[in-house]
């Protein structure tokens, strides 16, 4: 029987994936300098867009369906066993991972927070129980959190205090600027509660007398993209891009990639937001067109430093819908039993995104809504991805909430070999799709959705 997900955070996360969709008219808006009509629509470069064409090129390319698989498991009671992800060859994890939870130990208990070295020694973990699997790591495009050591670091230090946007000086504000268990630790920078530690209970149970995010109180801070102090000698994109993303962690070798979550546009949709999150900074119309501008600017170098760093991001890869589309977090599968014949007519084009584009395939059902130990629809799955992928493809989960069991079954350590072509059906309308390899041929049957994979 499968296990409903239906976890706040998931929610959030399909929240998010829905609310990317009016990103693009938003940006438009801002880049024909305002104009009423939305009809102009921004181009793929800009964040978060990604062109066909994009691809991980300096990464490993490979056929291998063993290096071509991927999930994002988390364990908010402590580190992710290294047994549950045995066998995946990318390992995305999400910050909540390691919290901490009840009475569990994790980062919320630390003093002060140690998220990111607890992130950095699950990657060790993680790469050294499986060969040749690297791991992506999570990192906030909006929101600063403390519980970050680098990020703490900047916030208790004035000198960078234009990094960050402040409550306007007149409340009354929605959001509070002092620590509900420690009343005295107070910020005047923004920041919300939202999925933040707390004591004696929160988004991850901290210990007495309350959490400790140094000389701050916990919460997501906000950055100001539009900054442009130096401090140090460093921009706010230089530290961004060098002292944040691709700092030890980042530039490790053992992390090929990130998830870049959450994103500005003119009207305040930036995601994970609490009500009245731009009003209790005081940001007019005219700030928020201006910070979208920089922040598509700061994401637009992030992006290409990421890229000469052979490394890749999650929203960057194909998981449906238009060419350009961002990678969703709670991926379907790509080709249906309702829709199969149609998909795959489509879909085993040469131009298909599922071609220019890196692709993820989520196993049926998908969606943020099964639980990964069993997998209903694996030969339908994994022949549909043989099908349709290219250079550059992932079969496995999106986000399922924590505390899983990911089966790795034996069918993805085989060897099915090299493509000679592109998938094709077998004659006009017959519903039958095939695709020959080097050491097999795939074929799926959609009038009566009967996979079949014969060696050769």
């Amino acid at each position: 029987q499968i296990k409903l997900q239906t976890t706040p955070k998931t929610i959030r996360r399909k929240q998010r994936d829905s609310m990317y969709s009016s990103v693009k008219l938003a940006v438009a808006s801002v880049l024909c300098g305002g104009c009423a009509t939305f009809a102009q629509q921004p181009s793929c470069h800009d964040w978060p867009q990604t062109c066909p064409g994009t691809l991980p090129t300096k990464m490993k390319q490979t056929w291998m369906m063993n290096e071509s698989t991927i999930i994002m498991p988390c364990n908010d009671t402590g580190y992710t066993d290294p047994t549950t992800t045995l066998g995946w060859s990318i390992v995305d994890f999400d910050w909540s991972n390691g919290k901490g939870t009840g009475t569990a130990d994790g980062w919320a208990k630390h003093k002060p927070m140690d998220d990111e070295e607890m992130l950095f020694k699950q990657v060790q973990m993680t790469t050294a129980a499986t060969p040749g699997t690297t791991v992506w790591v999570y990192r906030n495009t909006v929101y600063g959190y403390p519980w970050y050591t680098d990020v703490r670091l900047i916030l208790e230090d004035p000198a960078y205090e234009a990094w960050f946007f402040k409550f306007k000086p007149e409340g009354p504000w929605t959001s509070k600027k002092c620590d509900s268990a420690q009343p005295e630790l107070c910020s005047d920078f923004y920041h919300s509660q939202e999925q933040s530690p707390g004591y004696p209970h929160g988004d991850g149970d901290c210990l007495a007398p309350g959490c400790d995010c140094g000389k701050v109180p916990c919460g997501f801070y906000v950055w100001n993209h539009s900054s442009t102090v130096v401090v140090n000698n460093q921009t706010f994109q230089d530290w961004f891009i060098h002292t944040y993303m691709l700092n030890k962690v980042g530039s490790s070798d053992l992390v090929s990639g990130f998830f870049w979550d959450d994103v500005w546009n003119p009207q305040c949709n930036i995601h994970d937001q609490v009500p009245n999150t731009c009003e209790d900074m005081g940001l007019t119309k005219q700030d928020l067109e201006q910070l979208t501008v920089d922040y598509l600017k700061n994401m637009g170098a992030l992006r290409k430093a990421v890229l000469d760093a052979g490394k890749f991001v999650w929203q960057m890869l194909w998981t449906g819908g238009a060419a350009d589309s961002i990678g969703t977090t709670c991926p379907g599968p790509l080709v249906e039993n309702s829709t199969c014949a149609a998909d795959l007519r489509e879909l085993c084009k040469a131009d298909s995104p599922s071609q220019t584009r890196a692709m993820m395939y989520a196993f049926s059902p998908g969606k943020c809504r099964m639980d990964p130990s069993t997998l209903p629809m694996l030969h339908q799955d994994l022949a549909n991805f043989l099908l349709i992928r290219g250079d550059y493809g992932w079969l496995g989960h999106g986000w399922l909430g924590c505390s899983h069991n990911y089966y790795f079954p034996p069918e993805l350590n085989v060897d099915y070999g090299v493509p000679t072509g592109l998938c094709k059906e077998t004659a006009p309308n017959s519903g039958i799709f095939t695709r020959d390899f080097s050491k097999s041929t795939v074929q799926m049957d959609c009038n009566t959705w009967e996979p079949t994979i014969t060696m050769k």
